[in-house]
This record gives C-alpha cells, structure tokens and sequence, in this order.
C-alpha cells in the first residue's frame, strides 16, 4: 500500500510531529496511540506530550515515539516543558481542549511564523452555570488558535465552527478492534463467557454491562432507576458497571440502600472478556462522539442499548436500540424487549458486525489525518 507523501524520499527531512494530550480519556489515548504507531510506520518522527501514567497504560514508548511527561496543568513549568518538546516540530496536533490551549501557547516559531496547530475534538466537555461561560471561552480559544480543527463526529464540527474555528473537519476516528489475549489451552469462547459470568454471579440470570467513569455526566443515575425497576423481572438481571469516578460512593449508597441488582467491579483490563460474557450492553450517557464501548460492543457483536445524543446515531446507525437521555423507563423496556426477544438480539449481533466493518480503519484515519498535515506542512 502507498502511504501519503510525508513519509521521507529523495533525502527530504522527516515530518516532525508533537502528539500534546491532556488528561488522557480512553478513547483519545487509544487514538493517539494508534495515530502514532500509525505515523512511525510511514517515517514520521512522533513526540508524544501526555501525563506520566499514560505511557504506562498506553505504551506510546512502545510505539516507537519519544514520550515527553507533561502534566495536565497550565502552570509555567508545564508550558515550559511543553515548549521544549515543540521546540523543533513542523506542527503541533492537541487532542482536547486543553491541550489545545497549552499547545497554542508552548509552539515554537520558525522563520517568524509559529508551526501550524491541529487540534482534535474528541469529545463535549459538560458545565453549568458561570463554568459553561468559562468552558465557552476555552472552545473560543481552542477553536481559533487551531489551523484545523477535527471533530469526531459531525455534531462536534459544527460545535467548534460555532466558536469561531476557520476550518473544521469531520475526522472519525478508528479504535483498533479489541483483543482478547487467550492463555494456552484456554480458547474455548464458551468456557471463557461462563468463567466470567460466574465470577461475576450471572450463571443463571442475563447479564448487562456499562462501562466508563462514574461521573454524573453518564447517566448512570437514569440506568439505577431502569435497575429497580428490573427487580420484578425473573430472573433479576445483574447489572455490571465497570469503571471509576467520583460517583462512586454516591451509587454503591443507592444500590445498598434500594437493595439493586447491580455490581460497581471499578476499572477493569478485561473488558472485551466483560462484553462477551454479556447479553446486553448498556450507553445511557448525556452525550457521547465516538464511544470506546459502542465500539467494542458492535465489533463484539453484544447488542447495544445507548442514549440518542450527540454522535452515537451517526456511529451505529441502525445497529442498536436508541432511547432518550434521561429516560428510565425508556431504557428499562428496551433491555426488557431484548431480553425477551432472542430473534432480535440476534439480529442486531450481526447488524452490529456489519456496522462495524463499514467504519474507517486504523490505516485510513492515519492517511487521512497526514494528509491534513502535508497540506498545512508543504512549502
């Protein structure tokens, strides 16, 4: 396969790239990963600007790019070793609003004119009050200081044209498809999916899972009122909820306090295994772009019950049961439609899978975001 015109020829120099990252949220981090592998493999030379445990999470390292330890601040001595790291790169791209600003303040000039800024808009920050004026401001800021703006779905593009970007660009974003590592011996999917099911005590009752931090913009208070309203259901189906966040304690309350059949198992490694041994999978989230879990969930062939926001329709397409934010009792009957329909949970395993074929893959979001960095780079 040819790759784009960056990757060096006839002695030109290397496109010298710094990948700036902010607080890292899951689907970012796994982008910028692949993006970074991805523009290695064509001859570029990545640095990659992220808080220190990143690297270990997200092997960038391993990668083959030069991590650089910048830590979510904006402080002087942050900026200051953000601008080092900018100091020889031909542009600069920010993944998230953040970063955006950061970058727009650390990157370097060359011959007079500061290297081009691309930034990525990976997903809607949420705020309240006199925080939405301040957040409002920041998408001001990030959206102009940006040469090009990327937006993970169409709704984001629009967002960042609103706050004044001069060139916004729909850029969809591919998540490597999930791997489940299988000890020897241990490849029989079956005995994987009853494994897990029964240490998470759902042998003989359906099993839903949600995944993502417990924060108060996911919904997760709508899906605990769909929760008790599944204790009339035989057998009670268990929901799992995997992840952490500064809900936490606030939900483990409810649940105890309203005797609800749901598990708060925090962060886990083993998603993929998770999403397999589950019957349904469960997005209840106020906004979402390109969602980690609709991702898995699809490529898994788990069917998906998910909030009509933001880029999630766009995303599935016809592939998963769509019900307002906020709506209990639309939730909790569209998981009881399934679970008490066998032909259609199976027919959206296989719309899911083809859903999922029909999206970019890694190697095309890689041309495509080089090509954005050729035009911007090009005498």
């Amino acid at each position: 396969m040819s790759h784009p015109s960056s990757q060096p020829s006839q002695g030109r120099t290397p496109l010298r790239t710094v990948q700036v990252l902010g607080g890292g949220s899951a689907g970012s981090s796994v982008h910028v990963r692949s993006l970074a592998a991805g523009l290695v493999a064509r001859g570029v030379r990545v640095t990659v600007c992220a808080p220190a445990a990143l690297d270990e999470r997200y092997g960038f390292t391993e990668a083959g790019v030069h991590f650089v330890p910048v830590p979510r601040r904006t402080d002087p001595v942050s900026v200051a070793a953000l601008r080092a790291a900018c100091a020889e790169a031909d542009l600069v791209h920010a993944h998230g609003l953040h970063a955006a600003v950061r970058s727009s303040l650390a990157r370097a000039t060359h011959d007079g004119r500061r290297s081009p800024l691309v930034v990525t808009w990976h997903t809607r920050a949420h705020a309240d009050g006199a925080r939405a004026h301040v957040l409002r401001l920041i998408e001001r800021r990030a959206a102009k200081a940006a040469a090009v703006v990327l937006g993970t779905s169409s709704d984001l593009v629009d967002r960042a044209r609103s706050r004044g970007a001069r060139d916004a660009r729909l850029a969809p974003i591919a998540f490597p498809a999930p791997r489940r590592p299988l000890a020897p011996g241990h490849d029989d999917p079956d005995r994987l999916k009853h494994k897990a099911r029964a240490e998470l005590g759902a042998v003989d009752r359906p099993l839903l899972l949600a995944v993502g931090s417990l924060e108060r913009h996911r919904g997760y208070d709508t899906l605990l009122d769909a929760a008790y309203s599944w204790l009339r259901l035989d057998p009670v189906p268990l929901l799992v909820v995997a992840g952490e966040g500064p809900e936490r304690a606030a939900l483990q309350r409810r649940i105890d306090a309203e005797g609800l059949p749901v598990r708060l198992v925090g962060r886990r490694d083993d998603v993929p295994d998770l999403l397999t041994a589950a019957d349904v999978a469960l997005l209840p989230s106020r906004w979402e772009s390109r969602s980690v879990l609709a991702h898995e969930a699809l490529h898994a062939g788990v069917p998906l019950v998910a909030t009509d926001v933001g880029g999630v329709p766009e995303l599935v397409g016809d592939a998963a049961e769509l019900v307002p934010y906020a709506d209990a009792r639309a939730l909790a009957r569209a998981v009881e439609r399934l679970l008490a329909d066998p032909g259609r949970r199976a027919w959206l395993r296989a719309e899911g899978l083809a859903q999922a074929a029909s999206w970019p893959t890694e190697d095309e979001t890689v041309a495509q975001i080089l090509s954005v960095y050729d035009e911007l780079t090009s005498p």
